[in-house]
């Protein structure tokens, strides 16, 4: 089967996402609201009838006021025109309530529905993403983003078109009412003070904008000290360094201080100007309605009316540099959130790609042929790496530390991509089948086993979700856990603790033996798997291990050669290639690296120092 080229160099570098407009956040938005278009054109339709009542209630308080005029002609009218004008006053207020209210009963399912979409969405990209990408990511900060981007999309939805959208009507039903019935210089006056007020507004809320990109950033980079400090809090007291933590993250709270001092201060600065274009537009309007009344061309109602749809304008704008810069902020949080998804998925399924084809009897073939692969493009790990796991076997690799080792592992799991050769399972070119069914066929217990922050049962059940209570204590029991696990005054119901530091790593090892039994995979890749246990414990487990072996093709990383004498093949590895190859007693006849491996371990008093195969490294380059 033909290999991949070497050339491809693409995937070498972690994915930079493309900058993001504001209008192409939208763009990205819309089609999760435009889902529930129904609702969406229902919800609508009560904003409009809202504000239409919100612009009856002064022409009914204008007719009110005029009606309240006693004249001799009609003096009934007094008693009862008012009447039918004070109801409809109160059923325009409850109208204008009334359709706010179910407006937001209506789009409360659109907002909420496209926010859990979006965040499962960008979840599952996460988890689609290469390793690549977890290991450059900072989880504090990369958390926070993923927080205010999901909940910018109701804070941008609920200002934009429930905050904006309806000011802008009502400013045309305003501005048209008073063009059509009064004086044209109130209809000018309320545009020029529109237009100065909007131009102001957004010209300092833009100027403002960096002051509150930069809170952002300072507060998820303080997030990220303080979590990434947490997460090593053994560390930290190792070094007795909290005074020294402590005092990273108050620098960060410093300068994110500072940069919150600046955005107050710019505010205040909005907030005033503000008010002073609406106060001398406010006086304007009533001292030409003033002049009006007294002249007699115009009513005390009709003053009445034009100062209340002024105040009913305002009101709202008043607001309008909070909302615009909301809904800026919203955007930009939302972009993070969004260039998220646009991270390319460095490790991806070809179109149309089959699952792993698995025979019903047996194990699968396991072949590396001439495999070449780098992490970075000017720095190359395995050279022409090509060897065979026969269906069923052990193949046991060695070597010192950096030789490449591990790597094959994370190939086979595909976590990485090869950039010249292939890996194949009884033929199949990994890259050629889903993700999914080639990793469901391999099991793989690591040497730096990480647990979830739950109980006992939960994590050896992760091995096969939906397991029964039966099926993990038999594997418990095959991994040598069981006992301990009873002991415990809660049982399998005993948290383990974030990372799973509340038990020993002998234990956590154990945890992910079992696990990893309950996944029962064709294919078994044990990674220095019983490391952290003490002799009578690896003496049991490493038999248990074997018989795990041998109904399976299995693939043993490790650093004690006594865990691998009975393997079908062992690789000696150096500096990304394979040196020796072959049994216990083949290499031990060799007298090359892995004999010389064999003396040292066998004479060091505690045999499972890996610092063993840097020795021996200098032998070797000697």
């Amino acid at each position: 089967m033909r290999g991949r080229s070497s050339s491809r160099h693409d995937s070498l570098a972690p994915s930079t996402s493309v900058a993001r407009g504001d209008w192409s956040t939208v763009k990205t938005l819309l089609p999760y609201l435009w889902a529930y278009k129904w609702r969406v054109m229902l919800a609508l339709g009560f904003l409009v009838g809202a504000k239409l009542a919100n612009v009856g209630v002064p022409l009914v308080l204008k007719d009110l006021v005029d009606r309240l005029s006693y004249t001799p002609s009609n003096p009934h009218a007094m008693l009862v025109l008012p009447l039918s004008a004070l109801l409809a006053y109160g059923a325009l207020r409850l109208s204008t309530t009334l359709f706010t209210e179910l407006r937001e009963f209506v789009f409360a399912r659109v907002t909420q529905r496209a926010v859990r979409t979006i965040a499962l969405k960008v979840f599952r990209h996460l988890h689609a993403l290469s390793l690549r990408f977890h290991l450059n990511r900072q989880t504090g900060g990369m958390t926070r983003d993923i927080e205010r981007g999901t909940r910018a999309v109701s804070s941008l939805v609920s200002f934009a078109l429930f905050s904006i959208v309806p000011t802008l009507l009502e400013i045309t039903l305003v501005l048209t009412y008073l063009f059509l019935h009064y004086d044209k210089w109130f209809a000018l006056i309320t545009i020029v003070a529109l237009v100065t007020y909007i131009v102001f507004t957004i010209a300092v809320t833009e100027w403002r904008t960096h002051f509150r990109r930069t809170m952002n950033e300072l507060d998820s980079k303080a997030s990220t000290k303080a979590i990434d400090s947490l997460l090593n809090y053994e560390t930290v007291k190792y070094f007795g360094n909290e005074e020294y933590e402590a005092q990273r993250y108050d620098k960060g709270l410093q300068s994110y201080e500072h940069a919150a001092i600046k955005s107050q201060s710019s505010l205040s600065m909005l907030n005033a100007g503000q008010s002073l274009i609406i106060a001398t537009a406010v006086t304007c309007i009533l001292w030409r309605a003033a002049e009006g009344v007294i002249a007699g061309s115009m009513t005390i109602g009709d003053l009445v009316l034009v100062n209340a749809f002024m105040i009913q304008l305002y009101i709202p704008l008043n607001f309008l540099g909070v909302l615009y810069r909301e809904i800026k902020q919203s955007l930009a949080d939302m972009e993070k959130l969004f260039s998220l998804l646009d991270q390319s998925k460095e490790i991806a399924d070809k179109e149309h790609a089959p699952s792993l084809l698995l025979s019903a009897h047996g194990s699968p073939e396991v072949r590396f042929q001439h495999v070449n692969f780098s992490y970075e493009a000017k720095r190359q790990i395995l050279f022409d790496v090509d060897f065979t796991i026969a269906a069923g076997s052990t193949t046991a690799v060695v070597g010192h530390s950096g030789s490449g080792k591990s790597t094959l592992s994370r190939l086979l799991f595909r976590f990485y991509d090869i950039q010249a050769g292939a890996i194949l399972i009884d033929g199949q070119n990994i890259l050629d089948v889903t993700q999914q069914s080639l990793r469901q066929a391999i099991g793989i217990v690591p040497q730096d086993t990480v647990l979830f922050n739950d109980t006992i049962a939960y994590n050896i059940a992760y091995g096969k979700p939906g397991a029964s209570e039966e099926e993990v204590i038999a594997v418990a029991k095959a991994a040598y856990i069981h006992d301990f696990i009873v002991s415990l005054p809660d049982g399998y119901q005993t948290m383990v603790g974030e990372r799973g530091l509340k038990l020993s790593g002998g234990e956590k090892q154990r945890v992910a033996i079992a696990r990893t039994l309950l996944k029962n995979p064709v294919i078994m890749i044990f990674d220095e798997a019983t490391s952290a246990l003490d002799s009578k414990s690896e003496q049991m487990i490493q038999t248990q291990l074997k018989q795990i072996a041998k109904s399976r093709t299995s693939l043993v990383i490790a650093h004690r050669l006594s865990t691998i004498v009975d393997a079908q093949q062992i690789l000696v590895m150096d500096k990304g290639t394979i040196i020796e190859r072959g049994t216990h007693h083949q290499l031990m006849a060799l007298a090359g690296a892995y004999a010389q491996m064999w003396e040292r371990q066998q004479h060091s008093n505690s045999g499972t120092s890996p610092d063993a195969f840097d020795g021996i490294q200098t032998e070797i380059q000697n």
